[in-house]
């Protein structure tokens, strides 16, 4: 039975950013929000846009419209997130693995008959868009990688991180006792100071709008509870399109000293900028969408 908590675009959607360019796509099992923005002349260039875990595509929502000056952007909510479906098999779901994901979405490309020349992908959604590329699901011209997860957690923490998710996201009642946590508003705050980005007040609302929703925290929790970054980064080495990473320094959830261990990792042919952009956290595309869009232009050009 559905949760009333849950996200529901009957209601949530009414005013959900960029609406007028949402529609619902079924690929793979699953029933997928995506925007899709025309771009500024026919056959121009396709930017596909992933965000990151418990993210959806209102995070992209002022990046979007300032890209799609230049190319046709298409965003999507990942599986189990926001206004996407969750799998088949809930959170144990071979869909939520890296592989499974990258799966998923070339899935909804083929549906969709897109081929995207340009990926900016924030946090996981990096992640995703250079399983996809190794994988031959996609060949773009360039990925763009925003405070890029694309290493495992160090120390301590990426001994526990995984067992712990797992564990959590297993337990059915525990996406329900977080999202009626997270829905206190001193709560989100501190998840977002956790960030190292401030939002304005658009921002965190629609992010209290994600968090108290029980199905959005199982999606994100099986996302985490499946993902296996070590395997990934020992592929790196194999990734042939260019890749430029963009970075906040205030980012508190990725350590900005990672990225120049990730383009160490990747050959010379693979091996693009790394851009640092000062004051901002792990959001920095919501903090300074205009910014970004400049970044992502200039490097794709």
């Amino acid at each position: 039975m559905a949760n009333p908590n849950d996200l529901n675009w009957d209601v949530d959607g009414l005013d959900w950013p960029l609406r007028q360019h949402s529609r619902f796509v079924q690929a793979g099992g699953l029933r997928w929000h995506v925007q899709h923005l025309a771009g500024p002349r026919p056959g121009a260039p396709c930017a596909l846009l992933l965000h990151g875990t418990g993210a959806s595509t209102h995070s992209w929502r002022d990046v979007a419209p300032l890209l799609a000056r230049h190319a046709e952007v298409l965003s999507l909510d990942l599986p189990g997130h926001a206004f996407t479906g969750m799998p088949p098999g809930g959170v144990g779901s071979p869909q939520l693995t890296l592989p499974g994901m990258a799966r998923a979405v070339h899935g909804l490309l083929q549906a969709l008959r897109l081929s995207p020349s340009l990926v900016v992908g924030h946090s996981a959604g990096a992640a995703i868009a250079v399983r996809m590329c190794l994988d031959g699901l996609i060949t773009p011209r360039r990925l763009i990688g925003l405070n890029a997860a694309l290493l495992p957690l160090g120390g301590l923490a990426g001994q526990f991180f995984s067992p712990v998710a797992k564990l959590l996201a297993s337990a059915p009642l525990v996406p329900r006792l977080f999202a009626w946590h997270a829905n206190e508003p001193a709560v989100l705050q501190r998840l977002l100071q956790g960030t190292g980005s401030t939002l304005d007040a658009t921002g965190t609302a629609l992010y209290q709008r994600l968090v108290r929703s029980p199905a959005h925290a199982a999606g994100a929790l099986g996302m985490m509870a499946n993902w296996d970054l070590q395997t990934l980064s020992n592929h790196l080495p194999q990734l042939t399109v260019p890749m430029d990473l963009i970075v906040g320094t205030r980012d508190r959830t990725v350590p900005p000293e990672q990225a120049p261990r990730v383009l160490a990792r990747l050959l010379p042919a693979a091996r693009g900028a790394c851009v640092q952009l000062d004051g901002l956290g792990h959001l920095a595309h919501e903090e300074r969408p205009g910014r970004v869009v400049e970044l992502i232009v200039q490097h794709a050009a």
